[in-house]
């Protein structure tokens, strides 16, 4: 473990320790509070069916920074090392590769975690600057959290895998976000062409919007959660091995 937390550390200086992670920073802060103004202008509009926090995080502008994100904070960590020449030399040293994998991952997503921050506050901002009782509730805005959170899960595990397909930042950044609008696109097949079509149940299982929509709810469900956490595991495997076979290649 001593050498997974120096690898963790590491990285984790590389985006805090650099004008970059505060720049991604503010990039959040800034788009978070454009969406939450946003949700807010059309609430002030006309009745809305969901509630404050479904319909901040389900815009648009929420999902076009949201995907940006992954790429941005993720794109560098093999790609960059792989084009410098130092992954060799990692790989070469007496670490394990599930270190390299991990540390890197967990550098990356606990970045993404911070990104959310302001996020949080920016709700019950509402309640402390004006008189009004907060149109959500404490659950609501957990369930949201929770949400993204499994999403940045199996989004940084997709980021991470595109980073070591390549040594180019540029394409390690387009394949990650190719990765994510195809999940994307995938959950929405129903919206598009009807529940009737087949699989329509999959596609509906897969989909980031229903589960979203149902933890900001309060609807907690067990496979969700599965799914996240299996679907991670499965694409941090293929970097595991990827990683794997370039260490042992002749």
């Amino acid at each position: 473990m001593r050498i997974f937390r120096i690898l963790f550390f590491k990285e984790l200086k590389a985006y805090f320790f650099s004008p970059f992670g505060w720049l991604i920073l503010a990039f959040a802060a800034l788009m978070q509070g454009f969406v939450l103004t946003e949700a807010l202008e059309a609430f002030s509009d006309q009745a809305q069916r969901e509630n404050l926090v479904f319909v901040t995080f389900s815009s648009p502008l929420f999902w076009f920074y949201f995907f940006v994100l992954f790429p941005v904070l993720t794109m560098r960590l093999f790609s960059e090392e792989s084009r410098s020449g130092t992954l060799e030399g990692l790989l070469t040293a007496p670490v394990q590769t599930w270190q390299v994998v991990l540390s890197k991952f967990s550098a990356s997503y606990l970045t993404f975690l911070i990104l959310w921050i302001p996020a949080f506050f920016h709700f019950y901002l509402f309640t402390i600057l004006t008189d009004v009782p907060p149109p959500f509730s404490k659950g609501e805005v957990g369930g949201a959290m929770i949400a993204i959170a499994l999403m940045g899960l199996l989004f940084t595990a997709c980021g991470c895998l595109a980073s070591a397909l390549t040594s180019s930042q540029i394409i390690a950044g387009l394949v990650c976000l190719g990765l994510l609008l195809v999940h994307f696109f995938l959950g929405a097949v129903t919206n598009i062409f009807g529940d009737t079509i087949p699989a329509a149940p999959l596609f509906e299982f897969v989909s980031s919007q229903n589960h979203l929509r149902d933890l900001t709810r309060g609807l907690v469900d067990t496979r969700p959660i599965a799914y996240y956490l299996s679907t991670t595991a499965f694409f941090l495997f293929l970097t595991y091995h990827l990683l794997d076979f370039r260490r042992w290649k002749p």
